[in-house]
């Protein structure tokens, strides 16, 4: 008897502690702020800033994010009780095409409306700190969509997700948390492929995506004509906003994606004002299209975006499906400060070989010209090259010498493709290689416990004469083979 009143008591108090650390994982301290990352203070530019717009450091956030424009907004409730931006976050990486995620590994970002939780901040996440997207919402799981851990993350690599700087997460991250322990029970979560403007609903008229994106474009639009956060339902596979029950229900109307729609209202203030900016922006589209307005190309072979000041810290950086663009306008902001640390296993979107048949591959860069000297050698189309080209020839090394070209560096193994280089007139430059190293799959123990702030690292960035991986002019960047899809799994 006394054996099993022992085993009993002992049984209880394992399922009672079990209880207790179930209780504790729930927990905003636990989840939310349980190692030093996750519990970085908001930086004091930041709170000022706050201060400036009447805000409180605990009131309610909501978050907006544009594929086409590369940029993370944060907007925070002020004391008025309307949603006025704080701040704007330049994305460092995005992947897949503008749309929305439709099935587990098409490498989609997801687009639309979503909701963030407590429970879905991760602070012990393998890329600094994060927060899941909440993909599939009740909308996409209607429609047979898949996916799953689509998050905005640091280290700046995207398979699926929207990629941060380890800085910006890390504020990012700060004031989600801050906002929870205010007493937010969650924040919206916006996605959208570009600003809903007239422009570009012009500019991609001819997309097939169009009907989904006016269909998110009404809570854009209920958003912008209010500065509140608009109130999301689904019902027969479509997103519904700000829907209130009738003047003679006795109930909220109950909604479920795939069911056909209870019987709602739109508040007659609402319904009005986005009916209005509707007009306006069709009317405006229209005139656009009348004049002649260029479609955007589709099925580019582009994968995903990077904002420009990222675009331009790199060697052969480009923008890809995000505004910037290459070449004149990238350099300008070469000497921009950069909102966090670029890892050296970033890999930048890339543009398609849009080499004509008779070309060779694109190993060549195509704005650059690499730096030879003033030797000359042999070419392959026989023209003579002096005493020593042609006494070469006649001792069989012709055909050797016609495929070199004497450079400032080791020639290349003969594995590789044979580089091809562009003449093109112009000062010559000296070539600059770095020395081929393995690509290290970066683990979240070997970065640093915290990082700095956004706001606080501006100033010492810009002491610094160049990015810490900058490249002689004229130089080729060294693409790790592996950098990039080995470090995640399809999303």
């Amino acid at each position: 008897m006394i054996y099993r009143s022992l085993v009993r008591a002992l049984v209880t108090s394992a399922v009672l502690a079990a209880g207790a650390l179930l209780a504790g994982c729930n927990s905003d301290e636990v989840s939310l702020a349980n190692n030093a990352k996750a519990n970085q203070p908001v930086s004091p530019k930041l709170i000022a800033a706050m201060a400036e717009k009447d805000m409180d450091l605990q009131s309610p956030i909501l978050v907006r994010l544009f594929k086409e424009e590369a940029e993370l907004e944060v907007w925070k409730q002020d004391r008025s009780g309307h949603f006025a931006l704080l701040k704007t976050y330049p994305i460092c990486r995005w992947s897949g095409d503008l749309g929305p995620k439709v099935r587990e590994g098409d490498r989609q970002a997801p687009e639309g409306f979503y909701s963030i939780s407590p429970a879905q901040m991760n602070p012990q996440s393998a890329y600094y700190l994060s927060f899941n997207t909440g993909f599939p919402n009740a909308f996409d799981r209607a429609l047979g969509r898949t996916g799953s851990e689509l998050m905005v993350h640091g280290d700046c690599s995207s398979r699926g997700c929207y990629a941060m700087t380890d800085e910006q997460i890390a504020e990012i991250y700060s004031l989600g948390r801050e906002s929870f322990f205010g007493g937010q029970r969650a924040f919206q979560f916006q996605a959208y492929p570009f600003h809903l403007t007239p422009v570009n609903l012009a500019k991609h008229r001819n997309n097939p995506n169009m009907p989904f994106w006016r269909m998110i474009k009404e809570g854009n639009d209920h958003f912008e004509v209010t500065k509140q956060e608009p109130k999301v339902d689904f019902c027969e596979k479509k997103y519904v906003f700000d829907a209130a029950k009738p003047p003679n229900a006795t109930k909220d109307p109950v909604f479920e994606a795939s069911a056909k729609c209870p019987a709602y209202v739109i508040p007659d203030d609402i319904a009005q004002a986005v009916r209005q900016k509707q007009e306006q922006d069709d009317a405006e589209m229209a005139k656009l299209v009348a004049k002649g307005t260029p479609v955007a190309r589709m099925n580019t072979g582009i994968d995903g975006g990077m904002n420009k000041v990222f675009a331009a810290k790199i060697p052969d950086g480009n923008t890809g499906l995000s505004d910037g663009g290459t070449g004149q306008d990238l350099s300008l902001l070469a000497m921009a400060r950069a909102p966090g640390t670029i890892p050296q296993t970033v890999n930048p979107p890339h543009l398609p070989n849009l080499s004509q048949p008779d070309q060779p591959p694109a190993v060549a860069a195509a704005t650059t010209t690499p730096a030879t000297t003033n030797t000359k050698v042999a070419t392959a189309d026989g023209q003579s090259d002096g005493f020593f080209g042609s006494l070469a020839r006649k001792v069989g090394f012709g055909t050797a010498a016609a495929d070199t070209t004497a450079t400032t560096t080791a020639p290349a193994a003969p594995a590789k493709p044979k580089v091809i280089e562009a003449k093109r007139p112009g000062p010559l430059r000296l070539e600059a290689k770095k020395p081929e190293t393995k690509p290290e799959t970066k683990q979240a123990a070997t970065k640093p416990p915290l990082k700095s702030s956004v706001t606080d690292t501006q100033s010492t960035e810009a002491a610094a004469p160049a990015p810490q991986n900058a490249m002689v002019a004229g130089a080729q960047p060294i693409v790790q083979s592996n950098s990039f899809d080995s470090r995640f799994s399809a999303k």
